[in-house]
């Protein structure tokens, strides 16, 4: 009996030395489209080479400012042929440029985002390949042509000369195009694409392309972001997303001395236009407008870079940030070649990126909430209601101080302030420094 009950008290022993079996990792899902939080990497600003490691090793930094989508501009190998070094000049579609990694490095890249609650979408340039690019010797006919149907054109009305256009009435270019795309979403792994001028690609080509992928992505979801601002993204392409063009145009205005009220009347417009479940991407920069010049220059200083954001992310969500926005990095920078960015400059602006990411995400109001706003010149405010939370914020677009009125149903109503952590009651006006903003939580 005692063997018996010292084998057992053996075996028992045994059994707790054993490590516990690991529990399953749920697999990643795509966040609902109008919970996005974006972040652009241009490889550009992280390595001179090897950039995707880079970016992969920056992982946190860019999680923790709350983003959920990473878009990665292009990273396919890069026409040599009437070529300027333009990402956007592709002469192969799968495959991945020595400058950037490889396809291994590409695919960590992907693993990576997934197990920090990531999703990540790739750059697409449908509308037109490098010179170089194998389809013009052995496709000649997938190509536009000139009146004289003798010389392929680079696109119209744009006149990029590094690039060919490609010619969407040629069925076999268009399954080609598709099974490309299919290769990154079934091979590879990614989560969807951000489509590169997309209103200049035919939208039933967009839904044959979606339907497609959406099959072969099987139970996962996809993301498709269109970069254009045609209704037929949505109504015939079947995209999720595309570009606020439209308001970031308004909020420059806007910052250049146009009614600030004028901001409200831009959103409307974009979304009375925009079938249910729809989002427009809200941005103060991109690859494209920073280089010509960053927030921080092209809304004077760094305050109204962050006034800009606040305008820009809350009246309807949909942000995005373009990595080095959030260390206000203040010079152009030029995607057509390496510029390196001090990652740990200006932390008190990363600090306050992730302060505003993290409201948009805790509270639904914020970025899918309805919206209330009353006319001012100087002064954007407006309320962000949901059934849950009521919010009211105001956005000095000046560089100089400005005294508005607090509305009526707003007066006296004890409110948290986001940005001071404080309780405060509301008076009947409210003195706002140049460029500040307040977000005030009623209680």
């Amino acid at each position: 009996m005692k063997k018996l009950l010292l084998s057992l008290i053996v075996l028992s022993l045994l059994a707790a030395c054993k490590p516990a079996k690991e529990a399953k990792t749920e697999a990643f899902e795509l966040p609902a489209v109008d919970d996005i939080a974006m972040y652009q990497v241009n490889p550009r600003v992280f390595a001179p080479d090897h950039s995707l490691n880079a970016v992969a090793a920056r992982i946190d930094s860019i999680r923790d400012l709350g983003v959920n989508i990473m878009w990665v501009m292009p990273i396919y190998p890069i026409g040599i042929e009437k070529g300027k070094n333009s990402p956007y000049c592709i002469s192969d579609y799968k495959a991945i440029a020595p400058e950037f990694g490889t396809i291994d490095d590409f695919k960590n890249l992907a693993k990576v985002c997934h197990e920090h609650g990531m999703g990540i979408i790739l750059d697409w340039v449908a509308n037109h390949t490098a010179w170089d690019h194998p389809w013009v010797k052995e496709h000649p006919n997938w190509y536009t042509y000139d009146e004289k149907a003798d010389t392929i054109i680079c696109p119209q009305p744009w006149n990029w000369e590094d690039v060919a256009d490609l010619n969407y009435d040629n069925k076999d270019m268009r399954e080609a195009m598709i099974d490309a795309m299919k290769f990154w979403i079934v091979d590879v792994g990614i989560d969807g694409f951000r489509c590169d001028v997309a209103d200049g690609v035919p939208a039933d080509f967009w839904k044959d392309a979606i339907d497609q992928l959406r099959a072969a992505a099987g139970d996962r979801k996809i993301l498709m972001l269109a970069e254009g601002k045609n209704v037929d993204n949505f109504t015939v392409g079947g995209f999720d997303m595309n570009y606020g063009w439209d308001y970031k145009d308004e909020l420059v205005k806007v910052f250049n001395g146009a009614p600030a009220s004028d901001l409200i009347k831009a959103d409307k417009a974009e979304y009375d236009s925009l079938p249910a479940g729809k989002v427009k991407l809200r941005f103060t920069t991109n690859h494209d407008h920073s280089t010509e010049a960053t927030p921080c220059v092209e809304f004077t200083n760094d305050r109204g870079a962050m006034a800009a954001y606040v305008a820009s992310i809350f009246p309807h969500g949909g942000a995005l940030i373009y990595g080095s926005q959030e260390v206000g990095y203040p010079e152009p920078i030029n995607f057509f070649k390496y510029v390196p960015v001090d990652w740990t400059a200006k932390p008190e602006i990363y600090q306050e990126y992730k302060h505003l990411i993290g409201l948009y995400n805790e509270y639904p109001a914020l970025r899918k909430g309805t919206t209330k706003a009353w006319p001012d010149n100087d002064v954007l405010i407006f309320e962000r209601t949901d059934n849950e939370k009521s919010f009211l914020i105001a956005i000095n677009v000046r560089n100089e101080s400005k005294t508005i009125s607090i509305p009526d149903t707003w007066i006296g109503a004890e409110v948290e302030d986001e940005m001071s952590d404080q309780d405060v009651k509301l008076e009947e006006s409210l003195t706002l420094n140049p460029f500040e903003y307040r977000i005030f939580d009623r209680q």
